[in-house]
């Protein structure tokens, strides 16, 4: 599960991921769900990438409300092809969700040990992720994601059992 995340805004993202559209996006340490997000998508067209926010939480294009996105932060890789929400994401609206580590909270006796997931060489990765753009009857639509997630590696099952899906650039 990925409840928490980080991304220093450097150059080496930009440069790791081809975005040439990378500046004004600040460093965050400590992103949380349905906050915008820098997601990455490709052009139809074009094929070259494109940084878009999106909110973090998805809500299907179907959705009557937008509360629904707060329960769909995460989206277990076995079962997307077949859940409603992810269905449609899933075959057409796949993105990348930048990032440089994310937070696992470890009970320890009455307290919560916070720890910070990196990639060993400190470099920035993506999240593999689905997107849906969702259009409320009274306002502009929102583009919103979420992280796709699946059993943990050896290094994460003794934080938890699920990791997000983590992609290179």
């Amino acid at each position: 599960m990925c409840g928490r995340f980080s991304l220093g805004a450097t150059t080496r993202v930009a440069q790791l991921f081809d975005l040439p559209d990378w500046s004004g996006v600040p460093p965050r340490y400590n992103i949380a769900p349905s906050q915008d997000v820098p997601a990455v998508i490709r052009n139809r067209e074009t094929a070259a990438r494109k940084l878009r926010p999106m909110r973090w939480g998805l809500v299907p294009s179907w959705a009557k409300d937008s509360k629904i996105g707060n329960s769909l932060i995460n989206a277990r890789a076995e079962t997307v092809a077949t859940k409603p929400a992810f269905r449609r994401p899933f075959r057409e609206r796949r993105c990348l969700i930048l990032a440089d580590g994310f937070y696992e909270w470890v009970r320890e006796g009455k307290q919560k040990q916070p720890y910070c997931v990196r990639l060993s060489d400190g470099q920035p990765f993506a999240f593999a992720g689905l997107w849906d753009r969702w259009q409320p009857t009274d306002g502009a639509s929102i583009d919103t994601c979420t992280i796709l997630t699946t059993t943990p590696n050896a290094l994460i099952q003794p934080l938890h059992d699920r990791m997000p899906v983590i992609l290179g650039a």
